[in-house]
């Protein structure tokens, strides 16, 4: 059984993005432990990319920042192996297939296996181009999660036979960001996906209060936040993680 499933054995889980190395790696791993320790059962942790296309103005520029900090894959792996010494909350990358080409998808999943990274999500790879990596993922056991949009339609039921680890469900059009309003139904498309898989789904794309929380989580199995925690990460900076601790409490209190 992955290691993904035991954010979802408590209940409704609660799932918390990052960027590595924004500000410092340093940060990073203060600011997992700080959202573990909060109640967050999954941590999604993005890794900086100079073209990340589904992400919004508040993820780009943290890229940007880890980046100029020299952030590098090597770098990311080597800190989720000190993490790992400490915790075994379930950790998922988010990544563009291009990083992963060049590093070499061998080299990358056997990196992954040996350092405690649980599943991968590629904003970048249609359902259909899956195969590219799928049998490597597999035999390093690293879950490749799917996203379904709203906009998947008729291959949705496809997409969630399929799935593993948990599906992210995109709950709106566009780009990574906090969101006001979300007006998309995304009651209709867990129950479409709960007609082809028990897989759990979780919902993000901007959700950042705890109403949105509660209401997301209500229909589903968990809530995915990443913007909102970005933002705090770029304000404080190396004193994040005690405001990141008070807002992912306030959010987990919510879905509770």
């Amino acid at each position: 059984m992955s290691n993904i499933n035991k954010a979802f054995e408590k209940g409704k889980a609660f799932i918390g993005f990052l960027t590595a190395g924004d500000p410092n790696l340093t940060t990073t791993k203060e600011c997992i432990y700080a959202m573990e320790k909060a109640g967050a059962d999954l941590i999604e942790i993005g890794i900086p990319f100079s073209d990340p296309i589904a992400e919004g103005v508040v993820i780009q520029s943290a890229n940007l920042r880890a980046l100029k900090a020299n952030t590098s894959l090597n770098k990311i792996f080597k800190t989720v192996k000190e993490i790992r010494k400490n915790t075994q909350i379930p950790i998922v990358f988010l990544t563009y297939l291009n990083p992963v080409f060049n590093y070499g998808y061998e080299n990358f999943f056997k990196t992954c296996k040996e350092t405690g990274v649980d599943g991968i999500i590629f904003p970048d790879m249609p359902f259909e181009e899956k195969e590219e990596v799928k049998d490597i993922a597999d035999k390093y056991d690293i879950d490749i999660i799917s996203l379904i949009a709203p906009t998947s339609d008729n291959r949705i039921k496809m997409i969630a036979k399929n799935a593993k680890g948990y599906i992210y469900v995109v709950s709106s059009m566009g780009v990574t960001g906090i969101r006001n309003e979300i007006t998309t139904d995304v009651d209709s498309i867990i129950k479409t996906i709960r007609t082809s898989t028990s897989i759990p789904c979780a919902v993000g794309f901007g959700i950042n209060t705890p109403e949105q929380a509660k209401h997301f989580a209500s229909i589903s199995d968990g809530v995915i936040v990443g913007s909102a925690i970005v933002k705090i990460i770029e304000k404080y900076g190396q004193n994040s993680p005690e405001y990141v601790y008070n807002y992912v409490k306030e959010m987990k209190d919510s879905i509770r």
